[in-house]
């Protein structure tokens, strides 16, 4: 439960609406406060010129409309530079991308303040009361209504500055970079890694893990309920589920996976406790969804900045220099986490028993993610091959552990590979090769 809880937070700060609705919701509740107090405290003669409006009522709806109607225009006026925006971004930097803008709560400060003084002016324009005779101005309450249009006024001007701003490749990069640092520090704390803990997939035996010896004939899947990208995972209700009815559950997929409905979710040890309702309950602890989050999947913040950089290497595009940027990116959160614990794959009851193998990140496949595909669309690109090549030392200079500093080396080989047979300068050539030898003595 608590885990469905902090998904529909996730996808409530994710979301464009939710600001603005709340901010909205609190103009209503504002005017409903200012009226109030406007009627049964602040309506004396005495209080009224310290307003900035202490007219008669035909002004005060004069102003109140002034006000509301041309919020309402801005509003349209902001909605429409946000959409422009999007869709710029969408076709320069890849549709991942588009949730990047939606997400950012100044846009989102901006329109629910358009928004919520549009709301708080029609409220009070109807409190303006001159029937009948007997006339009531909320003095205060279009005080309230002029300094909030005042305040809208300063943030259309400072949400231009911050449009011109976001659609910049730096800052683009920046704020993806900023997400997977985020989800760096939140999925791979210092404590949550166990020394010399290992991924197993399929299950196979190994006696420091204390598997079962019928796990591989008597085991029993669960299959998918759903298709889609997995978001999150329950694992600590999972484990604790499995401790309750004394299984062995092997999950093979982690956040990012794309799960196809009737495909084996999980492997369950002993297979005859499963049944259908043991099916419903692991399926529920396992949100799947449309498209992939930052939730649980740290490389797809990774995949964000690789995809700017593929696109920017791009014939249409041929802009090396954002890829770099990229690059150095990338070599930044891979320096962050390159001596990090990884969370462990086994998880275990009180009394040392196996109970849940779960499929984990790695740093070798972070480093994959991160290179993969630049290193396959930069082969005849010297400058962005000889950049990665220094991003790789750079990191391999702050790695500790030997398997990884393989990796780099694995990655920095298959550069220089990938690119001898393309370039025709030979001081091209010796250029890659000086940076390779380099990467090469500080994995020795």
């Amino acid at each position: 439960m608590r885990m469905k809880i902090q998904n529909v937070l996730y996808w409530l700060r994710q979301s464009f609406w939710f600001l603005p609705a709340f901010m909205a919701g609190t103009a209503f509740v504002l005017s409903i406060v200012t009226t109030a107090l406007d009627r049964f405290f602040l309506s004396s003669d005495q209080l009224n010129r310290w307003w900035l409006y202490s007219g008669g009522p035909e002004g005060a709806r004069t102003i109140l409309s002034v006000i509301s109607s041309s919020m309402i225009t801005v509003a349209g006026v902001v909605f429409s530079i946000t959409i422009v925006v999007l869709s710029l971004a969408s076709s320069q930097f890849g549709p991942r991308l588009i949730r990047n803008f939606m997400n950012v709560r100044t846009n989102q400060a901006v329109l629910g303040t358009f928004v919520a003084t549009f709301i708080y002016g029609i409220l009070v324009l109807n409190s303006v009361d001159s029937s009948q005779g007997e006339v009531w101005v909320p003095s205060f309450s279009i005080t309230i209504a002029i300094l909030m249009s005042l305040f809208s006024l300063a943030l259309l001007i400072y949400f231009i500055h911050g449009v011109s701003e976001s659609i910049q490749a730096q800052h683009i990069i920046a704020r993806v970079r900023l997400d997977l640092d985020k989800a760096v520090d939140r999925l791979f704390s210092e404590d949550t890694g166990q020394p010399g803990s290992r991924a197993l997939d399929p299950i196979r035996r190994y006696d420091d893990y204390r598997i079962p010896t019928t796990c591989d004939r008597d085991a029993c899947a669960v299959e998918a309920d759903s298709s889609g990208y997995l978001q999150a995972v329950d694992t600590e209700t999972l484990l604790k589920y499995a401790i309750e009815q004394e299984l062995l559950i092997h999950l093979g997929h982690r956040p990012g996976d794309f799960i196809t409905q009737g495909c084996t979710l999980a492997t369950v040890w002993p297979g005859e406790k499963v049944d259908d309702a043991l099916s419903k309950k692991v399926n529920s602890l396992i949100i799947v969804g449309p498209e992939r989050t930052l939730e649980q999947d740290v490389e797809f913040a990774v995949s964000q900045l690789v995809e700017i950089a593929v696109r920017a290497l791009s014939p249409g595009i041929n802009d090396p220099v954002t890829a770099i940027t990229c690059i150095d990116w990338l070599g930044s959160s891979l320096c962050s986490l390159a001596n990090r614990k990884m969370p462990a794959s086994h998880r275990y009851d009180e009394q040392n028993r196996l109970r849940l193998i779960v499929k984990r990140f790695t740093f070798e496949g972070m480093v994959d993610a991160a290179f993969n595909m630049i290193r396959q669309n930069s082969r005849s690109n010297v400058a962005v091959s000889i950049h990665i090549l220094e991003t790789i030392a750079v990191v391999a200079a702050q790695t500790h552990g030997k398997q990884r500093r393989a990796t780099l080396m694995r990655h920095a080989a298959m550069v220089v590979q990938g690119c001898e047979n393309l370039l025709s300068d030979d001081n091209d050539r010796k250029d890659l090769n000086d940076r390779y030898a380099a990467v090469a003595r500080l994995v020795e």
